[in-house]
């Protein structure tokens, strides 16, 4: 006979905790949303508090400022195109990894996981000289190229570990049927990457939407700005336009929380897949 789970006095404390942590997590986006509808002075009296009126015209006044389709196809553009290379080349890599394990593939793959604790600080320098010197400064395809590199570490790695939990009976059939190694992965094994192939996107998306440092570095010229880049120029050394950026703000992270929203089921999904060796 089977006893039913006691709601304990510890169980309800651990709900609470749990609560008020989401709660805190929750402040920066009550911030920024409640602000970026108030007017500059209001904003600057009272940030906290409730709007005194509501002012949705900053949302219009900084579409128009920051030119904010044109800005949203820099990064759409950039975030799908870099992803797109990073699922393939990663998934590729990651597979020959993990089905030919010699000495120099170990090796490889121990590198990959290596370079995942360098600081990009400590690289800035080298990273603008090289990018310089192949004449690629100031484009969106050096901006790619870098996302490929900077991104390959963490995605080589997730797919490595998923990649061991599929059975190598499903390949050797594939074989005895005829087909050939990149049939084999691009009809068997990539189908079957679906949970984890999601996984990395929403996180390599997330990282290239909002990333601010590495599109400063590169890109140069307005017409190249992304999202971040176009909103931080509300906020310069003298002058700080915080009523319209905030605006600003949400109009560029609304999309990229949307699209997680829709996709975050995946995630854990992959990771929990992933990390149990087949």
């Amino acid at each position: 006979m089977e006893t039913g789970r006691t709601y304990s006095y510890k169980v309800f404390t651990a709900e609470v905790l749990a609560i008020l942590l989401a709660l805190l997590f929750l402040v920066p986006f009550y911030f920024t949303i409640i602000n970026s509808v108030k007017s500059f002075g209001d904003l600057l009296t009272d940030s906290a508090g409730w709007p005194k009126s509501w002012h949705f015209e900053n949302y219009s006044k900084a579409w128009k400022i920051i030119k904010f389709p044109h800005v949203f196809g820099n990064s759409l553009l950039i975030t799908a195109l870099s992803n797109i290379g990073l699922l393939m080349f990663s998934s590729m890599a990651a597979y020959r990894m993990v089905r030919r394990p010699s000495k120099f593939n170990q090796t490889l793959f121990g590198l990959f996981v290596a370079s995942m604790i360098i600081p990009f600080q400590s690289i800035m320098i080298p990273l603008v000289k090289v990018v310089s010197m192949l004449g690629i400064q100031n484009s969106r395809l050096g901006l790619i190229l870098c996302y490929f590199g900077f991104g390959s570490m963490l995605s080589v790695f997730l797919y490595h570990g998923y990649i061991k939990s599929i059975p190598k009976e499903i390949e050797e059939s594939a074989v005895v049927d005829g087909c050939s190694p990149y049939g084999v992965f691009w009809r068997i094994v990539f189908p079957l990457l679906k949970p984890m192939t999601v996984t990395v996107l929403l996180l390599n998306s997330l990282w290239i939407w909002n990333d601010f440092l590495l599109p400063l570095l590169i890109l140069t010229s307005p017409n190249l700005r992304t999202i971040p880049l176009a909103a931080s120029s509300f906020f310069a050394q003298y002058t700080k336009q915080w009523d319209l950026g905030l605006a600003s703000l949400v109009l560029g992270v609304t999309p990229i929380v949307l699209f997680f929203l829709a996709m975050q089921r995946h995630i854990i999904e992959g990771i929990t897949a992933g990390s149990v060796k087949g």
